[in-house]
């Protein structure tokens, strides 16, 4: 019996990776980056325009937040309840699996994928406010499953809308056990153990618990332990960067011409390093981005339409700085002290890169204890912000009633993904991440006119 059911877990975890590859593969990632162009073009470049009043609006004009302004957290509380769920493990293991496949030149294929992908997220916040409901108890509602299922509707798709909307709702509900839950426990569980000696089991108790004391709460409680986490994790994790940077300052001028350079061009092998094509470069890249600030999947939008605004313009905007904050600013970090440091040609990949150049650029006493440290609190930040977003997912599909067993569930797999085998969960994960995409993007296209429409007649007034 051991045998047989070793045999099933290989199979299907082997038919899993290959629906996994295929649903990653350069159709999904054409149509990502795509839609990412298209909006940029129809918003008029907006990420560029605008960005100085987003970033303004997301962190300094609290004010926007005023009592009598319709939603349940402030812009900034969505912002970081949206950053808990992107600045994770993609920004850290990420980076450097793109950067160890497809070489220097995959950071600049990130970038552009960070600057495209801002107007989408844009887009998907707009629309989440603009077609946002109130449940019973007046708590907001939206994201993907009502701008497809009102919005499609309103323009004569009603039942592609409903179809849509319950798929999507599907594949959100699944995708939030892996990607935001067990795969998440599974990383700070591994983090922890080899960088203290701590035992798994411990890992599981104290994050189940830690986790069931924030999101029995809901979105406020969610919202009011994220706005101070994340900043704190993110502002620690980018002055370790800083301090390796400063010490390999005059590497820097040469990695970014690497970059830049190595994004165009084929790079050799050499140093551990085994070589990448610009096609390599490319892909790499552009998925690892995606991965990373989740433009175009759908998932930021729950938490934006539950932000308190008066309109869905300024929610969009503070919405667009997560995908310039993930991207081009932490991934730009991580990417830079890889590189500075040498540990892009250190042999190794995922974390064990990332943890050879903090050695190198830290000490090897101290430097890999960082990166435990902040892989724990980004993965941990991420399962309280998808959280949100299953249960958002689940209640749209059942009601109001699924939410506390939907909840009780995500709970106990938090505790069992820090300590059980979870390669299957990983190629499940990617599988659903991708599949959320699909009726995502549908939605964006069609509906892309009244987000243009919105941002106009807003924009014009100010």
């Amino acid at each position: 019996m051991p045998e047989l059911l070793a045999e099933w877990h290989a199979t299907l975890l082997d038919a899993v990776s290959i629906a996994g590859g295929w649903a990653w593969g350069p159709p999904l990632i054409i149509a990502l980056v795509g839609t990412g162009i298209f909006l940029t073009v129809r918003l008029g470049g907006l990420q560029f325009v605008q960005l100085g009043r987003a970033l303004r609006i997301a962190l300094l004009e609290r004010r926007e937040d005023s009592a009598t302004s319709a939603g349940e957290i402030s812009h900034f509380q969505a912002l970081m309840t949206a950053l808990s769920a992107t600045v994770g493990t993609g920004n850290i293991v990420g980076v450097a699996l793109a950067i160890f496949t497809g070489g220097p030149g995959a950071l600049f294929w990130m970038w552009v994928t960070g600057i495209v992908g801002m107007a989408t997220k844009y887009t998907e916040a707009v629309l989440a406010v603009q077609y946002r409901t109130t449940d019973d108890a007046g708590r907001f509602r939206g994201g993907p499953m009502y701008y497809l299922s009102r919005g499609l509707g309103e323009l004569g798709y009603a039942s592609v809308g409903r179809v849509a909307a319950i798929l999507f709702a599907i594949f959100g509900a699944v995708a939030a056990f892996g990607i935001g839950n067990m795969v998440q426990s599974n990383s700070v569980a591994d983090a922890l153990a080899n960088s203290f000696g701590l035992d798994p089991i411990v890992t599981a108790i104290v994050l189940l618990i830690a986790t069931a004391l924030v999101i029995v709460g809901g979105i406020r409680s969610i919202a009011r332990v994220t706005e101070i986490i994340v900043p704190f994790m993110i502002g620690a994790y980018m002055l370790a960067c800083l301090v390796i940077l400063i010490r390999f300052a005059g590497e820097i001028p040469g990695a970014f011409a690497l970059i830049f350079e190595s994004a165009f061009s084929p790079v050799a092998a050499g140093g551990g390093f085994l070589g990448a094509t610009v096609a390599q470069a490319i892909r790499m890249g552009v998925s690892r981005g995606i991965f990373s600030n989740e433009s175009g999947l759908g998932s930021s939008p729950i938490a934006a339409a539950a932000a308190r605004t008066s309109h869905p313009v300024p929610q969009a905007l503070v919405s667009m700085t997560q995908t310039f904050i993930d991207t081009i600013i932490v991934c730009t970090f991580s990417g830079r002290v890889i590189l500075v440091s040498g540990g892009w040609q250190s042999g190794v990949k995922g974390a064990e890169m990332t943890l050879a150049a903090f050695g190198t650029g830290l000490g090897s006493g101290i430097g890999p204890k960082i990166v435990a440290l902040a892989l724990a609190f980004f993965a941990y930040s991420t399962i309280l912000g998808w959280s949100y977003y299953g249960e958002r997912c689940v209640e749209y599909l059942g009601g109001a009633w699924t939410v506390k067993p939907y909840r009780a569930l995500f709970i106990a797999l938090v505790g069992v993904g820090a300590i059980a085998r979870i390669d299957l969960v990983w190629g499940l994960s990617d599988l659903f991440n991708a599949l959320m995409a699909l009726p995502n993007l549908l939605g964006l296209l069609l509906l892309s006119g009244i987000a243009a429409r919105i941002t106009r007649e807003y924009l014009d007034k100010k």
